[in-house]
């Protein structure tokens, strides 16, 4: 598959985000639970998330040039940077709307359709993620690794929320809801420091892997022989692109074209 289609799965979160953001809402409205609103607020960054991976994934599947020789593959770190941004605000928010919602309790309400609405917004985002991890390990996409990492957290918030919700209907313990809601944005906090932090060692040029430096190695093990060495081995990241550089030792009775031809 060409990487200019990986624009379609960016598309396709943006359709998943519009059609949560719908679920989640109605959810909220029906039953006044900051759970459930702090589940809807996520929704929201996910579609800015969407739609920044959408933009970023068009640049990078531009083609080397003059001014870029070295490719278009980093544009993808800048939108997962920014998703993992969106998710911290995130996070910051629903903590926000948790604690106010401790000290201003408020009854919940028709809790088993709100309930119900939240839990097919929840299975349509797991669906997506899913989609999108296979797709970003198939083509070495960081943009849509973000993206599904994203809309796991996701998940995993609304599962908390719905379990807290539920213990409100069940208990009739109204703090329970605000409660879940706080180790939501704990959750959400976190993933987004990941997102950042991995987004940022991919602009400082960060060395491959230890397993992709080791393939790098043993490809190079059958050309040591007579006397030729290597040394100055360097490997960078730069989105799905993978570049190396070294230094070649050969001997000193070798001409130049049959160090050229090594």
């Amino acid at each position: 598959m060409e990487r200019t289609s990986l624009t379609r799965f960016a598309r396709l979160s943006i359709v998943a985000a519009l059609v949560t953001i719908a679920l989640k809402t109605a959810a909220y409205l029906l039953t006044g639970s900051v759970g459930l609103l702090s589940d809807a607020l996520e929704s929201f960054v996910n579609l800015a998330g969407a739609i920044m991976a959408l933009a970023m994934l068009a640049v990078a599947a531009r083609p080397a040039d003059d001014e870029h020789p070295h490719g278009h593959g980093k544009a993808e770190y800048f939108s997962s940077g920014v998703e993992g941004t969106l998710i911290l605000t995130a996070g910051a928010s629903i903590a926000l709307a948790a604690i106010m919602r401790l000290l201003h309790p408020q009854p919940l309400e028709s809790l088993g359709v709100g309930l119900a609405v939240s839990g097919a917004a929840t299975l349509v985002n797991l669906w997506v993620a899913r989609v999108l991890m296979q797709a970003a390990r198939r083509h070495g996409s960081v943009t849509l690794e973000a993206s599904s990492h994203h809309l796991i957290a996701d998940v995993w918030t609304s599962v908390l929320v719905i379990a807290g919700v539920g213990l409100v209907h069940v208990t009739g313990l109204q703090w329970i809801d605000s409660a879940a809601a706080l180790v939501v944005s704990a959750y959400v906090l976190w993933t987004g420091v990941r997102i950042v932090r991995q987004s940022v060692l991919g602009l400082m040029d960060s060395a491959m892997d230890s397993a992709e430096r080791e393939a790098v190695q043993a490809a190079l093990v059958p050309h040591l022989s007579g006397g030729i060495q290597y040394h100055a081995l360097r490997t960078r990241l730069s989105g799905a692109r993978r570049f190396v550089s070294l230094h070649v030792l050969v001997p000193g009775e070798w001409t130049v074209h049959a160090g050229h031809e090594l």
